[in-house]
């Protein structure tokens, strides 16, 4: 099993690495790298329809389905994709692709949804964005989405991108955490606003602690994509809403939830895990039923990780602080 998961990982790494070598990490100098422990490559995407994937979550109502969605420029549509890397589905959504960035999954009232998360801004322009809500549909067949709903929303004080947007539907809360900004910052919406046709403010809720920031050593390796190794690209909480969970470029990022909410949870030290060599991972999901993460990344062929978070201990919660013990 080991020469096997070996062989996956160096096959990855050389996929990646071929079709982007000034994004693709190199390789110790010891010999093919392991997968992180909890972690398995549980299938490649080589589907040309999912050329640039920059969200991802889980089905809350079809068992073994992540939905997918494709970056700027793309179709405005969701794929469903099998644990093998099979599109079983689309569903297309009537509202433009301007720069779909993230995807979150959530139930409100025995109904299963999806959000996507209209958000990403590279050149610091937009004036406003959007949050698309769709209910997911009962059967996996292509169709045409003819509900949704949209938040419009601003930041508070001027443009800046956003790839990592998180919902915690028993809140009623959609989280938004900045890319480029250091430390990275944390917003909120209304999941449902009163007035769901006005242009919504983001709130601020301070930083997140931990990050890590590229070294010396990052940048001189590779002066071109070597500064943006800590940028946010994805954010989820999980279906219990007991953990949060961020992605950059080299990290996953969790933090549990604390007493006085998120804002004050995420300003603890997280738990940080390595990812597997990924030409740039853009999408992540809680699994919904089972205490492990999906991943996917920008760029075919494009691994599809499954990251069981178990492997550091069990939950424990202590003065109102939920907090893995190691």
């Amino acid at each position: 099993m080991v020469r096997a998961t070996s062989l996956l990982t160096l096959l990855l790494f050389l996929a990646h690495a071929s079709a982007n070598p000034a994004l693709a990490p190199q390789p110790a100098s010891n010999g093919p790298a392991e997968l992180p422990e909890g972690a398995r490559l549980s299938a490649l995407l080589t589907d040309a329809r999912l050329a640039e994937v920059s969200g991802l979550a889980v089905s809350r109502r079809h068992p073994g389905i992540v939905w997918v969605h494709n970056d700027s420029g793309a179709s405005s549509a969701l794929f469903a994709v099998d644990a093998h890397g099979r599109v079983r589905a689309r569903l297309d959504l009537p509202v433009p692709n301007v720069d779909w960035e993230d995807l979150a999954s959530f139930e409100r009232d025995g109904r299963a949804f999806l959000l996507v998360a209209d958000t990403g801004d590279n050149g610091g322009l937009r004036r406003e964005l959007a949050l698309h809500l769709v209910e997911e549909p009962e059967a996996l067949e292509d169709g045409r989405a003819d509900a949704v709903r949209t938040i419009r929303f601003r930041w508070p004080d001027g443009p800046r991108d956003c790839e990592a947007v998180a919902v915690d539907a028993g809140e009623g809360a959609v989280y938004l955490v900045s890319k480029k900004r250091v430390p990275p910052e944390l917003f909120r919406l209304p999941l449902f606003p009163d007035d769901a046709g006005a242009v919504q403010v983001a709130e601020p809720l301070g930083t997140l602690a931990g990050i890590l920031q590229p070294s010396a050593e990052d940048r001189e390796k590779n002066p071109v994509y070597g500064k943006y190794r800590g940028q946010i690209t994805a954010a989820d909480i999980r279906a219990d809403g007991a953990l949060f969970a961020v992605m950059s470029y080299r990290h996953l990022y969790l933090w549990p939830r604390h007493a006085q909410g998120w804002a004050q949870a995420l300003r603890q030290p997280p738990r940080r895990l390595d990812l597997p060599w990924m030409a740039q991972a853009e999408g992540m999901g809680f699994d919904a039923r089972e205490d492990a993460l999906w991943i996917s990344s920008e760029r075919l062929p494009a691994p599809l990780i499954h990251y069981w978070l178990g492997v550091d201990g069990e939950r424990v919660t202590s003065g109102g602080v939920t907090r893995i013990a190691r």
